[in-house]
């Protein structure tokens, strides 16, 4: 545990939520770990974690992990019985975003893509992606509309099926064209 990533955390305009702690475990300072992360496991790959406590900063390292039953639970540095563990329950876990992988050129994460710019291949601006929804079978962008959109739409669903619906992702534009019907 460290409070010397507040600093390093006060810069960082973007946060990433990777998960929660849950009730503790044992008696030995261990955490139930609920994780976000598509695979659940893979929460312990980032690391530090922060927790923002009394809005600071504070970081924590895992010592060790294991799974249990259908869960994951965590033996977090510097705690050492149950009653300081407790004090975790339920906070968000942190993390920066320099923790996460590099991407190829044409990956993206999600976050990326909030906030992009989303016009049509003919040049109509539909709006800006609000969200992204995982439907199974494909991903799918909720772009919010234009104030002034002229077919009345408030918010668009759209497929993101690259090649098919999703033309073109320009990062530094913050643009994403789209083969898309603007009344649809």
């Amino acid at each position: 545990m460290s409070v010397k990533g507040n600093e390093l955390m006060k810069e960082q305009a973007e946060r990433i939520v990777v998960g929660k702690f849950g009730a503790t475990y044992g008696i030995k300072g261990w955490l139930k770990v609920i994780s976000y992360t598509d695979d659940a496991e893979s929460i312990f790959d980032y690391s530090p974690w922060y927790i923002n406590q009394k809005g600071k900063w504070v970081e924590y390292k895992v010592e060790s992990w294991k799974r249990h039953n259908k869960g994951m639970v965590a033996k977090i540095e510097g705690l050492e019985v149950r009653e300081d563990a407790h004090l975790l329950t339920n906070f968000e876990i942190v993390i920066n975003p320099e923790s996460l992988p590099e991407l190829s050129e044409d990956e993206f994460y999600w976050r990326e893509l909030f906030g992009m710019q989303v016009l049509t291949t003919k040049g109509y601006d539909l709006g800006t992606v609000s969200d992204m929804l995982e439907t199974g079978s494909n991903d799918v962008l909720v772009v919010k509309a234009n104030l002034k959109d002229a077919f009345g739409q408030k918010e668009r669903l759209i497929p993101f099926l690259e090649e098919q619906v999703i033309k073109n992702i320009d990062r530094d534009a913050q643009r994403i064209e789209v083969d898309w019907d603007p009344g649809f």
